[in-house]
């Protein structure tokens, strides 16, 4: 069995990308509600810093910073995730059940990576915004609502028309290839 390894970094900075197990269901867009509030559950019993997230129908891409000392983003995961399955199987959202009892909404797994610089945080960032685009959800970033390129925006970070029209921005989104 292949035993997969995570970088834990007390108070590291993380990409993460999260999918739910059906990658056609529009769950996470259509009960945006749900995730918000299991969001807001896992920061109050464990707080972390979101630097950046985009919520798209079936996916969600996030930048967190955690706490110094504290390395368990896991544990925030899969809080975030129960609580979403739990607010939204109660609200009637169809959902399998596996050998363990588990619902199968969200894929097992998740994928993270350590930001390790600035570049690399910008590269991680400009990923995220642009993720709507991408996916032919919208044709400019400020377009998405559930994205943090509003902040962005507000803050003077990124003016409003950045990455507009459907055309890729300057830059080196995800991951470098080598």
């Amino acid at each position: 069995m292949v035993r997969y390894r995570r970088n834990l970094v007390p108070g590291g900075t993380f990409f993460f990308t999260v999918t739910l197990q059906n990658r056609r269901a529009p769950l996470l867009v259509d009960h945006v509600g749900f995730l918000r509030e299991a969001f807001r559950r896992a920061r109050d019993e464990q707080p972390f810093t979101i630097d950046a997230i985009a919520v798209l129908p079936d996916h969600l891409h996030a930048i967190w910073t955690l706490p110094p000392g504290d390395a368990n983003f896991s544990g925030r995961w899969k809080r975030i995730k129960s609580g979403f399955t739990r607010n939204a199987v109660r609200a009637g959202v169809s959902a399998s059940q596996n050998a363990r009892g588990e619902y199968d909404l969200w894929q097992r797994r998740f994928w993270e990576h350590t930001i390790r610089s600035d570049a690399d945080f910008e590269r991680c960032a400009n990923y995220i915004h642009f993720n709507p685009v991408k996916h032919k959800l919208v044709s400019a970033p400020a377009d998405w609502k559930l994205l943090s390129v509003h902040r962005y925006i507000r803050d003077g970070i990124l003016p409003r028309d950045w990455g507009g029209n459907g055309i890729a921005v300057d830059g080196d989104f995800g991951e470098p290839e080598d």
